[in-house]
């Protein structure tokens, strides 16, 4: 039986070793020297496979030497011959545990064969082995637990089995097998390779290459991760398996109309060894593949695809290829494998930190380990990567040979500059969205990293971004993820979301679409050099210089859709300094859909407040006292006005039909709701905790389907209306309500 699987067990088999022989033989002499072994190893050298086989008769010493080790290390290929003696043989069994060292620490491929035995004696050591290790557990106990872990690790590879039939057949088959390996092209995929096996692990049973059907894998992940460096590991690996191979690299590039006829030219041609079929159109091409491939057992890699047609013309559908054959296709948008209908996907993910010191280390110093003066800076540099394969590698060979100043201070200039390799690298999936999409994946990058989707998408909806929609490509596209409800992304990835939006105009942020940074906010607000670029600015007044606004900073931000001024560290006592806001203060911005103002110092929103489009409207801890008075917020859908102690009312609820979240939390003068609640036919939840003022909810005068959530802990309630009933499936808290009577429910 062929061979099925290849043991890797080191990350560095991923890499191409110099091998000064392609097979070493390892054998018992006295049971196969002067037959089998000899007729194999003659059977080798005819066909130009440079092998090493011990020829020494003489008697050997206790140790191994240093001529059989180094040629062990330098084969490409170990073939080891288990026969019924070779257990008895304790250089043999050493010879073994070096051989599977080697594997570990080189990548060699290990070929057993079971020579007139049962791999199972060999597993378990029984049979001719019981006797064999019966003695050696008298003489050397250490070594025989070594030795019976090499025998059971080998014997769990697929190797050649003759217990019947001709030697000669069998030399055959093991040359030919070789042969192919040996012919098979290795792919270059560099020296400094981390985490492979950790991906080969994951791959392995995706690619299943027992199973006698077509299977397509697809690879996904975001620019830079190592899509490519993984599909070339995996294809050294299993390569030798398929009657062809064709590695069809860097796709994006060549994926036009001209591209694809030149690629499926490409394929044919790698498959076909070496012959020159000449197409002279897409759908000629994709019939010539049908036709020359449907017998061959293929392996092909389509490498860095970006638009579903480069798949349909080049690997189109599972019945092109023979049985057995494999496609394995990476792409940096999951949807794209998705429509294709590929058998299984697998996302590429960032290093871990062990791993992210190992790969950053060999660029940086030159070894696996950091050294020790700089450890605390690298580990600045492993924080800023955050185990992105190429961002490890720029930052390595960047920092590489500078001292610990120069560390510092190219450190610093990264985390305000991305380097362009990096940005280059990533940017390329934000150059295939569209307009809006481009437009959210800035926002997000800008606004709303690690904040809740409904909360994100409920904005982007109201400024007309199909935020659903959007979303849902960005995270096929690998530019965002959603965890727990909560998006994310990459911290290199809102890097270079953030050089976008710097290149809007290097010198002048009141140029840029949007502003984040305190430095930034400041020098726009104080020199009131803000313009109609500007879309949105948030700034955390707790770690930013004091700054007066003014109607004047704002008045050329007519397209301002995004306004939040906050604390982070936000509570009821929340202090801001007089003056901070004068009484005349405006807000030019037709276009503000939200608008989130910790310690909001007014009494009211302005006069001319423009609120036809406002989506949500927070005053967290404000000085209001009534919120606007013959206005009509139609789009309005959150209002969160928690803890404004000199809040004592609330508009009618005619004013906002829309209105979804409502949060009075904490404000303690608010004696009542209007009594038209029961019109907020889209109100989900009510928060009025801590309301201590508050006495009673309105009756509830109709239907209210949609409310699932009301809060009045800490409240001054002490009845509910009997009309409550009219709310259907909600949670109320009561939590606190000592003085709530039990007749206060209705039954």
């Amino acid at each position: 039986m062929a061979p099925t699987s290849i043991d890797r067990a080191s990350s560095s088999s991923t890499s191409i070793p110099s091998w000064k022989y392609d097979v070493f033989l390892s054998f018992r002499g006295e049971d196969t020297r002067e037959n089998f072994t000899d007729h194999l190893y003659t059977a080798l050298i005819e066909r130009g496979i440079h092998t090493f086989r011990d020829d020494e008769e003489i008697e050997r010493g206790s140790e191994i030497t240093p001529k059989l080790l180094k040629a062990i290390e330098e084969s490409r290929f170990c073939v080891v011959v288990f026969s019924k003696g070779y257990a008895y043989s304790r250089w043999c069994l050493d010879e073994l545990v070096k051989i599977i060292e080697c594997v570990k620490e080189n990548g060699q491929t290990i070929i057993p064969i079971f020579y007139h035995g049962d791999p199972s004696d060999v597993r378990k050591q029984t049979g001719s082995f019981t006797e064999a290790f019966v003695n050696h557990e008298k003489q050397y106990e250490e070594e025989t637990m070594r030795w019976k872990a090499a025998l059971r690790e080998v014997s769990n590879i697929s190797g050649w089995h003759l217990e019947h039939g001709y030697e000669s057949v069998l030399i055959k088959k093991i040359t030919n097998d070789i042969c192919k390996r040996l012919s098979c092209k290795i792919l270059h995929v560099g020296e400094n390779i981390v985490g492979m096996d950790f991906h080969w692990d994951k791959l392995k049973s995706f690619i299943n290459i027992k199973l006698n059907e077509v299977l397509m894998i697809g690879i996904y992940g975001i620019g830079g991760i190592g899509k490519t460096t993984i599909a070339k590991a995996v294809c050294n690996s299993i390569s030798y398996q398929f009657d062809g191979i064709s590695f069809l690299e860097n796709i994006r590039v060549m994926g036009n109309c001209c591209g694809v006829l030149q690629l499926q030219q490409k394929l044919l041609h790698d498959i076909l060894k070496g012959r020159n079929i000449k197409l002279h159109n897409i759908d000629e091409g994709i019939n010539v593949i049908k036709d020359r491939l449907h017998a061959k057992k293929v392996l092909i890699v389509v490498d860095d695809v970006d638009n579903l047609c480069q798949l349909e013309y080049i690997v189109g559908k599972h019945d092109w290829f023979c049985p057995g054959s494999r496609i394995i296709i990476t792409t940096r948008d999951k949807h794209l494998l998705d429509v294709h209908g590929v058998d299984e996907t697998y996302e590429a993910k960032e290093l871990h930190h062990e791993e992210s010191i190992a790969l950053f280390s060999r660029y940086a110093f030159k070894q696996s380990l950091p050294k020790d003066d700089y450890k605390n800076l690298l580990n600045r540099a492993i924080g800023y990567a955050k185990g992105l394969p190429l961002a490890l590698k720029v930052l390595g060979i960047f920092l590489f040979g500078k001292t610990i100043p120069e560390w510092e201070s190219s450190l610093c200039k990264l985390e305000s500059k991305l380097p362009m390799e990096i940005q280059s690298a990533l940017k390329i999936s934000f150059d295939g969205l569209d307009d809006v999409e481009k437009e959210i994946f800035l926002d997000i990058a800008c606004f709303f990293k690690g904040k809740d989707k409904d909360f994100v998408s409920r904005i982007l909806n109201g400024c007309n971004f199909y935020a659903e929609s959007g979303i849902r490509v960005l995270v096929d596209k690998c530019l965002l993820t959603i965890k727990n409800n909560n998006i994310d992304m990459h911290d290199l990835l809102q890097h270079m979301g953030w050089e976008i939006v710097r290149k809007q105009c290097l010198k002048e942020p009141g140029r840029r679409s949007r502003l984040w940074k305190g430095e930034d906010v400041h020098h726009v607000l104080t020199r009131n050099t803000g313009t109609e670029a500007i879309e949105g600015i948030i700034l955390d007044t707790s770690t930013s210089k004091q700054i007066q606004f003014t109607s004047k900073a704002f008045r050329r931000m007519k397209r301002l859709r995004l306004l939040k001024v906050h604390q982070d560290a936000l509570s009821k006592d929340v202090q801001i300094p007089k003056g901070h806001l004068p009484g005349d203060f405006t807000f030019p911005s037709y276009d503000l859909r939200y608008l989130h103002w910790d310690g909001y110092p007014l009494k009211s929103l302005p006069s001319s407040f423009h609120a036809e489009n406002l989506i949500e409207l927070s005053l967290q801890s404000s000085s209001i006292e009534e919120l606007w008075d013959k206005k009509v917020f139609e789009k309005l859908k959150v209002l969160n006005v928690s803890y404004s102690q000199h809040l004592i009312e609330i508009p009618d609820f005619s004013s906002m039909p829309n209105m979804e979240i409502l949060i009075v939390k904490g404000c303690e003068n608010l004696a009542d709701l209007p009594g038209d609640i029961y019109k907020l036919k889209h109100l989900k939840t009510l928060c009025c905790s801590g309301c201590s003022k508050l006495k009673g909810l309105p009756e509830i005068m109709d239907v209210m389907e949609n409310l699932r959530e009301v809060y009045l802990d800490r409240t001054g309630i002490r009845y509910l209306p009997w009309s409550i009933e009219h709310l259907k499936g909600f949670n109320i808290w009561i939590c606190n309500l000592r003085a709530l009577h039990r007749s206060s429910y209705p039954p």
